[in-house]
Formats: structure tokens, C-alpha cells, sequence
């Protein structure tokens, strides 16, 4: 690392390198099996340049005034060229962050959900569930292996970009959603305890988004977990029942 003509630090190669190398040491010692921690890496590395990209394609390419049209459209166009550089780049960045080699096929069964997978899936619902209602008085001890199974329907590569997935359902279905939490999670007149008790947990984001397109694949390995039969069908019915803003049916 060394600093530059204006007092600027600049990074380096080796020095860039060295860095990774000991953040994936790092993330080893806390756990983390090799694969994991360089996906992980990976998928920050691409996510830093898809921010960068959009910094720079969202604001500054006005040219300095004051030197001319010619000079304005070379500028334009030169600052247009680097950002879909960085475009192209970003996307590349991503492809290789989330590539996990060919989809398994029907005879193939699919790999077993990782560690990262389900710690990944956890940040990513519980922005969601709180944007929806609030944090419940019983949150199931069972979030991890609600997450498996709900991974488990999943290959690798849309395991990796499942986080987008739930944000998209989550925009799609809001109104519906925060009828349903209104109706039946925390701060609802429904008995905390019984068959819509996932609905204190933020995994429910993730099981309704499944059972809204795979019911049968969600329900299979919701079997192979164990999980409690009754929450999967509180969830089903409070989904499919059309859920009316007013006093409506009973729950």
C-alpha cells in the first residue's frame, strides 16, 4: 500500500490479496468451512462493484462548464463508456459469485443446505418480517430447521440469490402480507400458541414465499425436518382464505 502524488492511499495488489486472504482465515477460525467463506467473499467483492457501478451511473457525469459542446459530448461519452465498463464488470463480478455449476436434475438429488445458506437466509427475512409487524414474544426454536427445509426445495444458484427472490414477493404481496400479520401474528387477537404460531417467527416470510410457488416440494421437506404438520397448514389456509382488511371470518 502507498500513497499517491495527491496524499491518497492506494491499494495494491498484494495488498488486496493479502487482505482476503486473512479475512477467509478469519471467517475459517470462526467456523465457516472453506467453500463458504470464499462464496461469501465472492458475493461481497461483486456486490461492492454492482455499488459502485451505481454511484457513478447515478450522479457527476455533468461536464465542467464553460469548455464548450465539443468538449461536453467527448466527456459524455467518455464517462458513459466507463460506466457500462463497470456495468459489464459487475455483472461478470455476480455471474462468478453465484455460480454453483450446472442445476441438479430430476435424477440428481439436490445438495444438502449449508451452515452460510441458512445464515444467509436468516439476514435476509428478518428486515422483512419487521417491516410487516413486530418481533414476537415466541419466535419457534425451530428457525433453523424451518430454513433447511425451505432451502432444501432450492439448488445452490437460487439459494444464492434468494435474498432478491423474498424482497421481490415481499413488494409483490405487501398488502396481503400486512393484512395477514395484521390478523394473526404478534399484536393479534390469535392465541399465540396453535397453528398460526409461525407466524411469530420471521421464517414465515420465507414459507409463504415458498408455498405461494413449490406448496408440494415445501411440504416434502417440511416432512423430512419433522416439523410441526399444524404450521404448515395455519400458514396454507391463512394464505389462500382471501383475507378481508375488515372484521372478517374467524381465525
Amino acid at each position: 500500500m502507498d500513497a499517491g502524488d495527491d496524499g491518497r492511499q492506494q491499494l495494491d495488489a498484494a495488498s488486496i490479496l493479502n487482505a482476503r486472504q486473512t479475512l477467509l482465515g478469519y471467517l475459517g477460525r470462526a467456523g465457516l468451512f472453506t467453500g463458504d467463506a470464499e462464496e461469501l467473499v465472492r458475493i461481497v467483492e461483486a456486490g461492492a462493484v454492482a455499488l459502485a457501478h451505481e454511484e457513478v451511473g447515478g450522479g457527476g457525469r455533468d461536464a465542467p462548464e464553460g469548455k464548450g459542446d465539443l468538449y461536453t459530448s467527448g466527456w459524455l461519452d467518455g464517462a458513459r463508456s466507463v460506466t457500462d465498463d463497470l456495468g459489464d464488470v459487475a455483472a461478470r463480478a455476480l455471474r462468478q459469485a453465484v455460480a454453483a455449476g450446472p442445476p441438479a436434475s430430476a435424477a440428481q438429488p439436490l445438495p444438502p443446505v449449508r451452515t452460510m445458506e441458512v445464515e444467509r437466509a436468516r439476514v435476509a427475512i428478518t428486515p422483512l418480517y419487521l417491516s410487516f409487524t413486530e418481533i414476537s414474544d415466541l419466535d419457534p426454536e425451530v428457525s433453523e430447521q424451518v430454513l433447511v427445509a425451505v432451502l432444501a426445495t432450492m439448488d445452490p444458484r437460487r439459494r444464492a440469490g434468494y435474498a432478491g427472490r423474498l424482497a421481490e414477493f415481499a413488494s409483490e404481496h405487501r398488502p396481503r402480507l400486512e393484512r395477514l400479520y395484521a390478523r394473526y401474528g404478534p399484536g393479534s387477537p390469535t392465541a399465540i400458541h396453535g397453528r398460526h404460531s409461525l407466524l411469530h417467527s420471521p421464517t414465515s416470510v420465507a414459507v409463504l414465499e415458498r408455498l405461494s410457488c413449490v406448496p408440494g416440494p415445501l411440504e416434502a421437506e417440511w416432512d423430512v425436518c419433522e416439523l410441526p404438520p399444524a404450521w404448515l397448514e395455519g400458514l396454507r389456509r391463512g394464505w389462500v382464505r382471501p383475507i378481508r382488511p375488515a372484521n372478517g371470518d374467524p381465525p
